[in-house]
This record gives C-alpha cells, structure tokens and sequence, in this order.
C-alpha cells in the first residue's frame, strides 16, 4: 500500500490510499480512471461545485438509485403536521414571507427519522436523527432538512455513497442491521480524520434520544438570507425543543427497541392525542463575511460548528406539531424533502456537501417516487398565494402525471392569449426568486482548501465540554462499538486519532479494550485550543429541563393497592404536566383496598419501567409478598433504579425495592416527595450501578 500526500490539491492535510500492486485504478462505469475520489470540482478552493462534474454526478446517481422504493437513508420515519408561527421579524434580513410579521403563522409538516437502519428496523438505535421540515409558505415550499447534530462526517458530497456504504449492513452478510459496531464503519471512520468530530457526537448521548420531542435539530449547512435590498447574511438554522433536551442511556435504550420497537413513533402519535403537542422555538446565528473570516475555522465545512458561546442563537420562531397523518404511507413515506426546494430571500453558500445534496435529494426523488410529478403528490404539494394555483408552469406529461392542463401553451413565451386561449404562466422579474450574484472564481479544480485541514481541534472541544457523565457515556461506546469490530488494525487506527482528540479519552478506551495505546496519527493542521462550549451539553446543560411537562410515569399497583394513594398520586402527576400509567400483573378489573374495581393502563410484562420517565410503587402488604417471587416486578424496579430514574414507594412496598438491590439516595422517595423527585434523573448515581469507562 502506498500512502500520498497532496497538498498541492488541498485535501485538508490527510493522506490517500493510491493504486499499486493489490489496488486497481479507479474508474468510471464507462472506464475512465478517476483521479480525485475526494473532492468535487469546484471554481477555486472554496467556490461552488460545477455541474459539468462527472465522476461526481455517475457515483451519487448510482447511490440515489440504490433503493426502490425505500429511502436509501432515513428510511425509518415519523411525522407529524403542524405550524410555524414568527415571532420575531427578520423583515430587515430576509425577504422570506414566513419570516416577515410577527405572529404570522405558515403550515409545516415535519419528518424524523433514524439514517441507517431501514423502514422496518427499531426507533431506539444509536443513530443520527433526521430532522426535517417542510413550511408551505404564500411562496412555495421551503425544505429544510436537518439533522439532531449540528455537523456531519464529511466533509465533501462525492464520499456520501461511501460513508453511507460502509455504514450500512456488510455487503457479504447482510448484517448488522441500524448499528455502526462493525467493521466496515469503523474502517472508514479510521481512515477519514474529517469524521473524527462526528464519531465524538454519534457515541454521545444525542444519539439516543429518550423521545423526538427532546431532540434539538439543526440545519448544519451554513445558509444565506437574503433581504429586499439583496443584502446577503450567513445564517445557521437551530431547533431547541420546549420539552427540554433528554436521552436514555445505553441499557436502557436496548431493553426499549425490546419492549416497543416503535416506541418513539408511539410516543408521537400519543402525544399529539393527549394534546401535550411538541414545540420547538426556531434560532439563527446571523453572521457576515468578516466574522466568518474571524474564526479559526472554515463556516463552509460542514464538520465545523460556531459554538452558541461566540455567536448567540437569537430565537425568531416556535413550531408546534399539533396532527398526526392520517394514512402514513400517503403523507409520512411519500413525503420529498428536498434542500434546493427554497423560497425568495433564502439562499446557499458554497459549502460542498451542501451543493452536492442540492442535486442528490432530487435525483432520489426520482428513483424513490418513479415520477418527475412528485410534487403533485397532495403532502408536497405547494399550498399556493391565496386563492392562487400551488404551482403554475408548461411543464407537462410525464409518469404518474395528474393535472389535466388545458389549451395548446405547453411553452413559454407564447402569444396564444391573444386568440383568446389559456396562455399560461409567465416569469416575475419583481418578485420572483433571485440567486444571490456571489462574485466567484478560480480554476476549475478537484480541491479542497486548507481551511478545512484541522480536524481535531472541534473533537477536543465537544469532548472537553462534556458533563463528566457524558464523558464516561461516550468513552464507553466507543469500548463498546471497538470491541464489535474483528479487525485489530481498524481499532488501532481509530484510538491512535483519538489521541489527538483527547489523551484521557484514548487511554479510558485502550484501557476498556485491553489494548496498548497506540501514538497519534499524524496531523497536517495545528489543533487548536477552543473554550469549552456548556450549550454542547445535554446534562446539567441549559437544555435539560426538571419537569414532568409531557412526561411519562409509570405506577405499578396490585390488588389490595391503597385506593386513596393511588388515586391522589395520578392527580399529583396529571397537575404537574405528566402523564400517568398505572401498570399491574394483570390489566383487567384490580380490586383495590376501598372495594373498588379499576383496570391498569399495561401489564406488567409488557411496559418495563425503561419505557416510562419516572416510576412509582403502590402496593399491599401481600400483593408486595407474592411479587418478591415474579421477577418481572423485582426487574422493573431494579431497571428503574439502574436507569437512574426517581423511584416513589409506600411502606409496604419497601420489601420489593430492597430485593432489587435499590440503595436510599435523593432520588428514592416516599409518595408525598415523589412528583419533585420526578422531574429529573439521578446522574451521580450511575457509579453504584455500572462500570463505565
């Protein structure tokens, strides 16, 4: 194997793999030899991708033909209708409608969803998020289609198909199926320092969110808005959740995808039936050209993110999703986000994974819904200006077509008005879209530019901003992912870029793999030394929130339960915003200790505590005797507590909670300190239940 580097062609300070004697030479489907798999051709270092890119355009319209009809990526969703409402106007910075009057509001339909497992795998994997919203505004669609992370692996569109490959289920044996803990991700991982802060983000916490509604989501790329003057203003999109940011941790998130594969989708559907509907306020960090040029980082690579501490994110906006679809397939899976689908006032920056998705998502949509009239599909259709067509213009025929247009103007311009026929639509210099008029040039080039050669510098940064509890999380799940992986040499490639991230980091995991800690791999970049972001966080960071708002409870009674503590217990919980499920050994009519009758939420064997935020047991003297011999009951406390949940108990029930090895600490209550016990978890904790890295 020969290693080369190239500076010359600007590739960030990495080496590439090059054909020799085990390695043929790279080509085309039509056999040309390809001799730049890293880049696509753009004018100048930092200018925008040109179309005229073939082996670019050949590799992702084979990627985008993949699947029929699943989504090659994110084909496991949910979603649900709503709206967006402004409030606070950005008239001065853009001229995008929704953005123009405060109190305004646009209908949206919002889209979530895992990347690489596919429509019939679990919710609960550790996975991005996808995090997509589609305005229907008074001027078109605008799609703006993120993730629950804030950057991404690469660097560059053209390697897509590659991480997207070595993602997913080994070619030869179909598995594993939704998880990265193999071989091959890790392979390339290793091998792709640009994905180094990436991998710190995918084995936090944020990738295994406790619902959707406690997902931030971002829009990752660096965008423009664009006012009526057509001053231009770089902008970053935020979603923060009102529910507060959650997560559940790794035992737990794997007995959940057991008891309920679909358990966010259900938590969805059952939120918006119960009313306690998602929001999200919507923030922008608003920059120009000079501080983009202030920072020590490039804003157009997407690996990179501008931390809430330098740039505040100013909030303009929440989004409430208050309908669930009423068929799934004809709205959820038919849905087409599409990121070049915008609206005037609203633009692109030369960001190069960017301009590759700008033509990727289209060509998907081909391949996926067989027709180039997807957009006449009811949930993508445009809604239209009041009382006006949603999409007007002399495109016709075509698969799956379904307008009937009338008259003979199939092009434009046309006289046709003139003999008194239909003469079709006609362009708007004042008010139509206008592309930013960026002033680019350069030499048309396979390139990137030197600006995003430090790959570390933005790891060590979210590592070292991390609650010491979610440090232990990750260096915990990279032992874990690590220890999946056969091939010896991908594991010590991948702690050897570790330790440019973070010495304590590489060493908890060479330690926890029982391996020699390699030396670092090599850099072409200086790290830098970055202050240390709190927003990053999701424990005891400003998103956490102690509430049970929206928030589920679990209540395990039996027969003989006190029908006084029962009953004042589901009104304590119902007046702190959370929701109540009363869970018994069997769910038909529990007598109880007045003589009455109720029947139980769930069963027992069938909702364990993991898939509840907060537990609490009522029980009788002898319903607590009979339940010491069912380990299921012992399991759902002693899951509880190992979950690090708050655990409220009467007297009686005091026998259980000392078979499953539950220990007195600030979060194991009686009934009447419960509801305040309830509203958070128990992070420290977490020592007395597992051995962490």
């Amino acid at each position: 194997m020969t290693d080369i580097s190239a500076p010359d062609r600007g590739h960030g300070g990495e080496t590439h793999q090059v054909a020799d004697a085990d390695h043929p030479v790279l080509t085309t489907n039509h056999g040309t030899p390809v001799s730049d798999n890293q880049n696509q051709l753009k004018a100048g270092a930092r200018g925008p991708v040109l179309l005229e890119d073939e082996v670019y355009r050949e590799k992702i319209n084979h990627f985008d033909h993949e699947r029929i009809p699943e989504r090659i990526v994110h084909a496991r969703g949910s979603a649900a209708h709503g709206y967006f409402e402004c409030t606070d106007s950005l008239a001065d910075i853009t001229r995008a409608d929704l953005f123009q009057k405060k109190g305004q509001r646009t209908d949206v339909f919002v889209r979530f969803s895992t990347v690489a497992g596919g429509a019939g795998s679990v919710d609960t994997p550790r996975d991005v998020r996808g995090f997509a919203v589609k305005f229907y505004t008074r001027e078109g669609n605008w799609d703006l289609v993120g993730n629950n992370i804030p950057i991404f692996f690469i660097q560059d569109a053209i390697k897509f198909p590659d991480l997207i490959h070595a993602a997913k289920m080994e070619a030869d044996r179909g598995y594993p199926q939704a998880a990265t803990a193999h071989d091959t991700f890790w392979d390339f991982i290793s091998l792709m320092p640009e994905s180094t802060h990436m991998a710190l983000w995918i084995m936090s916490d944020r990738t295994l969110p406790r619902t959707f509604a406690n997902m931030e989501g971002f829009g990752i790329h660096t965008f423009r808005l664009i006012n009526l003057e057509g001053k231009s203003t770089f902008v970053k999109f935020h979603w923060k959740p009102k529910a507060g940011l959650a997560s559940t941790i790794w035992d737990e998130t794997v007995k959940v995808a057991g008891a309920d594969p679909d358990f966010q989708r259900r938590d969805l559907f059952e939120r918006i039936g119960r009313g306690d509907y998602p929001e999200w306020e919507l923030g922008v960090q608003l920059f120009d050209q000079a501080f983009a040029d202030s920072q020590p980082y490039d804003v157009l690579d997407a690996t990179k993110i501008i931390p809430e501490e330098v740039l505040p994110v100013r909030i303009v906006g929440r989004m409430v999703l208050d309908r669930y679809p009423d068929n799934y397939f004809a709205e959820t899976e038919q849905a087409a986000f599409v990121p070049s689908h915008v609206v005037p006032g609203i633009g692109f920056s030369n960001d190069p994974l960017l301009q590759g998705r700008l033509f990727s998502y289209t060509d998907t949509q081909l391949s996926r819904l067989g027709t180039v009239n997807f957009h006449q599909i009811p949930i993508n259709q445009a809604k239209g200006r009041p009382g006006g067509c949603p999409f007007m213009n002399q495109q016709r025929d075509g698969h799956m077509q379904m307008q009937v247009p009338k008259g003979r103007a199939n092009y434009e311009p046309n006289s046709l008005a003139k003999v008194g026929e239909p003469a079709g639509a006609r362009e708007d210099p004042e008010n139509g879209y206008r592309t930013y008029p960026s002033q680019e040039e350069g030499e048309k080039l396979r390139i990137r530019p030197e600006s995003f050669a430090d790959h570390y510098s933005q790891a060590r940064l979210f590592w070292r901003s991390m609650d010491p509890a979610e440090q232990a999380h990750i260096a915990s799940a990279f032992v874990f992912e690590l220890s999946k992986v056969s091939i010896e040499h991908i594991r010590v490639a991948m702690m050897a870029n570790l330790r440019n991230v973070d010495e304590d980091l590489a060493r908890r995991v060479a330690e926890g793999l029982a391996m020699d800690l390699p030396g670092a791999s090599p850099t072409k970049a200086p790290i830098i030394e970055m202050a240390p972001s709190p927003a990053l966080r999701i424990v005891r960071g400003p998103l956490e929130k102690h509430t049970l708002e929206g928030r589920t409870v679990g209540i395990l009674f039996a027969d003989g339960s006190d029908a006084k503590e029962l009953k004042a217990l589901k009104d304590a919980v119902k007046a702190a915003g959370g929701h109540p499920i009363t869970i018994a050994p069997k769910v038909g009519a529990v007598p109880l200790s007045d003589g009455s009758r109720v029947k139980a939420d769930a069963q027992l064997f069938g909702q364990p505590s993991a898939t509840v935020d907060a537990c609490a047991v009522v029980l009788s003297e002898d319903a607590c005797a009979k339940l010491l011999k069912e380990g299921a009951a012992v399991q759902w406390v002693m899951d509880a507590f190992g979950h690090l949940k708050a655990i409220g108990h009467n007297a009686a029930a005091k026998p259980l909670l000392d078979k499953a090895g539950v220990e007195a600490d600030e979060g194991v209550t009686d009934l009447a300190g419960f509801v305040e016990a309830a509203k958070k978890r128990y992070w420290d904790r977490e020592a007395k239940v597992r051995t962490l890295a």
